[in-house]
């Protein structure tokens, strides 16, 4: 399940659980809904992922095609170790803004 708060300059996803085939669609949903907001920036809180799949990394990285064609800013935060893991191996961690926390998020 994820969650979704929004402000004018930015907003925050925050994923949760296992973002896999069954549940990356929602993810994917919910991220598009903020990039297409009035927000400038959408942060995607990855603090409550426990795991993450291909379905997972397909919808992250859709996520922030829309966003790069709108000219709007994705961060990913509070990346688990697991998950940091994947990004590197898939080398999505030099594609993605990652940053350690919400605090370090600073809305454009």
């Amino acid at each position: 399940m994820q969650s979704l708060l929004s402000r004018a300059q930015g907003s925050l996803v925050r994923a949760q659980g296992h973002v896999n085939a069954a549940t990356a669609s929602e993810l994917e949903t919910q991220i598009h809904q903020a990039v297409k907001s009035e927000a400038t920036a959408v942060l995607v809180d990855m603090g409550q992922v426990e795991s993450l799949d291909s379905a997972g990394l397909m919808a992250l990285v859709s996520s922030l095609t829309l966003a790069q064609q709108l000219n709007k800013r994705l961060s990913l935060c509070s990346m688990p170790a697991n998950v940091q893991i994947i990004l590197e191996m898939t080398q999505l961690d030099q594609v993605f803004e990652i940053l350690p926390s919400p605090a370090a998020f600073e809305l454009a």
